[in-house]
């Protein structure tokens, strides 16, 4: 009899929607997540409730993570706050405002993470809202230039607007947490892969955010094996953790299944530790500050007085420089309209912190 655990199961999940004209719409927001999530081991990786409370500490940053009784917020349940923090980035690079409170199409959200649209997916759907909204921090990170200090919440507050016939939402309204807001308007994000949502694994998904956050647009990164595992925020013993990574080194030499990264790990012995490298496969292209810079077409003259209409007292050409800057730092594509895109800028600015 075969043995369970020796069972092949691909690292992918399927995809399990067409790529038509109506999918293109829906997922026309390029998949963005929060570096301090990305840094930070907030998310759990177990497949069942994890109703631990965990400490981090690392580099002069504290972290406390408290579940609720449903338990920890998981690496899935991430999709939602991903899925937000796409539409906001979105919008504003359209030039528009973006708001705290997002009005969401649920059918959509399960859409562009590749979940199912059937009965379970929305039922998974609430239970993911639950754990957010559950989930408390207490830490010092620093998001928007702000250091949060107080305990908060992954979301605010989730509520089904609407119900079709059939008992399924139709509409949500959810309500952001400051830390997440403020990372947002501050462009503290960078871009995934699409492939993220097909990771069967948390594992894989939580070691591939790890990836783009350190390696980024370099050829290579190298971490130690136990470091990786205090920033996985992993629960397993050494031991244990060495072995599961080892299978995700192991399918992704035979399947490529990683996206943007390849993987390797280097088993040392005599007393020097492991390492886990992982090395650019080339499609997140390498372009510098001022390459980016030169893809973002100059502003019109009449858009700096604008600007100093919405930031006055303010170094708009200083403004200018920082807003290219962490467009090229969150790899976002240029503006469509990059005038309304900057004065958009200039405004969230001012709201933030007034006069200099």
């Amino acid at each position: 009899m075969q043995d369970k655990s020796s069972i092949t199961r691909n690292p992918l999940l399927p995809e399990r929607y067409s790529d038509d004209l109506f999918i293109c719409d829906i997922t026309d927001a390029i998949p963005k997540d929060d570096m301090g999530s990305m840094e930070h081991p907030i998310f759990s990786l177990s497949t069942k409730p994890d109703t631990r409370i965990r400490e981090y500490n690392h580099n002069d940053i504290n972290i406390t993570v408290t579940p609720s009784s449903s338990g920890l917020a998981t690496i899935h349940d991430k999709d939602i706050l991903i899925y937000c923090i796409s539409q906001l980035i979105a919008k504003l690079n359209d030039g528009q405002e973006a708001k705290r409170t997002l009005h969401l199409t649920a059918h959509d959200l399960l859409v562009t993470t590749n979940r199912t649209t059937d009965g379970r997916g929305y039922e998974q759907l609430i239970a993911a809202f639950d754990r957010l909204s559950g989930t408390r921090i207490k830490t010092n990170l620093k998001a928007g230039g702000e250091e949060i200090t107080e305990g908060f919440g992954l979301i605010d507050s989730w509520r089904v607007v609407r119900q079709t016939k059939s008992g399924r939402m139709s509409e949500i309204r959810v309500n952001l947490s400051d830390w997440i807001f403020n990372a947002v308007h501050a462009r503290e994000v960078l871009t995934l892969s699409r492939e993220y949502f097909r990771l069967r694994r948390p594992l894989d998904r939580r070691m591939y955010e790890l990836a783009r956050k350190h390696c980024g647009r370099k050829t290579e990164w190298k971490i130690s094996l136990d470091l990786l595992r205090k920033k996985c925020g992993s629960g397993s013993t050494s031991k244990e953790f060495k072995r599961l990574v080892k299978k995700v080194v192991q399918d992704d030499a035979a399947n490529n299944h990683f996206p943007d990264y390849r993987i390797r790990l280097l088993e040392r012995g005599n007393g020097e530790e492991d390492q886990v490298i992982f090395q650019s496969r080339g499609s997140i292209p390498a372009i510098s500050g001022k390459e980016t810079a030169a893809v973002i077409p100059e502003l019109d003259p009449d858009t700096y007085h604008d600007a100093r209409l919405e930031c006055p007292g303010w170094d708009v050409r200083e403004l200018e420089r920082q807003w290219r800057g962490w467009l090229a730092m969150s790899d976002a594509q240029p503006p469509r309209n990059v005038n309304a895109a900057f004065i958009g800028f200039c405004r969230n600015w001012y709201s933030r912190r007034g006069q200099p």
